[in-house]
């Protein structure tokens, strides 16, 4: 039913251009959902470690930073200005 896509988290205002950045990967929700921070990905145009990304970087818009910084030190990703 989600026809291959899944929705994610993004800035407002730089999602017009992730969108334009690869316009066969990612698109806008329908108008009714545009008022949230939402972008589509086909899951078909990117590898799985793109996808785990996409999804850290969503979650960690929401989270409090103590909670985003620790997972990032759990992954051994480097914090840097987050």
């Amino acid at each position: 039913e989600d026809h291959g896509r899944m929705g994610f988290a993004y800035p407002k205002e730089e999602r017009n251009a992730l969108v334009a950045s690869g316009p066969d990967t990612f698109f806008l929700p329908r108008d009714s959902d545009l008022r949230y921070n939402w972008v589509l990905v086909s899951l078909d145009a990117i590898e799985l470690d793109e996808a785990q990304e996409l999804v850290l970087d969503a979650w960690g818009m929401v989270v409090p930073r103590f909670l985003l910084r620790r997972r990032l030190a759990d992954l051994m990703i480097p914090v840097g200005d987050q």
